[in-house]
């Protein structure tokens, strides 16, 4: 199987490293060539035009940041993916955009799957993703040697496309009340003249306890923000769950203020730093 990895920054270049380990033929393209070339070192085939990456490969896998970047490469590889192969888009677009993307895939005659990934770059690196996905059963069951070569689990959302996206949206807004929830207990436990470590012990190992808060707590009390999933991209999540919701007419209660609090996080210059730097907006 030959795959194009499009989109090479922190998940990408983990999603490629899993992939060559498993034996799969892997192409990769950057917009910026500089962060694909170090992947040649690793058995990788870097190449510098998007329309030659995809030309031959049965698999096109996007990781790229948003809706509108995914659709800029859409615009310009479509046309030159290999008849029978398949779209398989990971990005986290929401269940509108993912639409808006199939959309564009079906005027090319290309098979699009919905598999936004859950999780972050060292589970990236170790072929540990977990993977909601969506769409045709065909295609997610061609799909097997890649979803094996990069997940520990696969989450069958079932054939509609914005299915899978939409559990990548909830999965994120757990995300981001773990990891405020977090930074709250720690600041109110400084505020109240207690140190932090005290809650994260009296929390640890009962029925609220979760792995998630040592790793994120601990990052917070040490202030080591060297980014595995940044602020930015769970802002841009948050705001993609709101513009879900919104015309929906449902409750965006937990959501809304969750969005201004790592906005104004990203505001005072760390919007590059892991999610645990959202303990700078307390």
């Amino acid at each position: 199987m030959r795959v194009a990895v499009l989109g090479t920054g922190t998940m990408g270049t983990g999603i490629a490293h899993s992939l060559v380990r498993a034996g799969i033929d892997v192409t990769a393209w950057n917009r910026h060539i500089e962060r694909a070339e170090p992947l040649a070192a690793d058995g990788v085939r870097v190449e510098t035009d998007v329309t030659v990456a995809v030309a031959d490969a049965d698999v096109v896998l996007t990781m790229l940041f948003d809706e509108t970047a995914v659709t800029e490469v859409a615009g310009e590889m479509l046309g030159s993916v290999a008849k029978g192969a398949i779209w398989m888009q990971c990005a986290t677009v929401g269940p509108s955009g993912i639409r808006r993307l199939a959309a564009l895939a079906q005027a090319k005659g290309v098979s699009i799957v919905d598999s936004p990934v859950v999780g972050t770059k060292q589970p990236a690196e170790e072929g540990k993703l977990v993977l909601p996905i969506s769409g045709d059963p065909t295609l997610i069951d061609r799909l097997a040697p890649v979803l094996d070569a990069i997940g520990s689990k696969t989450v069958n959302a079932g054939p509609e496309i914005g299915a899978a996206s939409a559990v990548k949206l909830a999965c994120n807004s757990w995300v981001a009340a773990l990891t405020a929830g977090a930074a709250q207990a720690i600041s109110l436990s400084r505020a109240l003249g207690v140190d932090p470590t005290l809650f994260m012990q009296a929390i640890a190992g009962g029925a609220s306890d979760s792995p998630y808060l040592h790793l994120k707590g601990g990052l917070m009390l040490s202030g080591d923000f060297a980014p595995s999933f940044a602020v930015d991209g769970l802002l841009k999540d948050l705001n993609l769950m709101i513009a879900e919701l919104e015309p929906l007419g449902a409750s965006t209660r937990l959501v809304a203020p969750l969005r201004d609090t790592f906005e104004d996080s990203g505001e005072t210059g760390h919007g590059g730093d892991d999610v645990a730097a959202v303990i700078s907006a307390f």
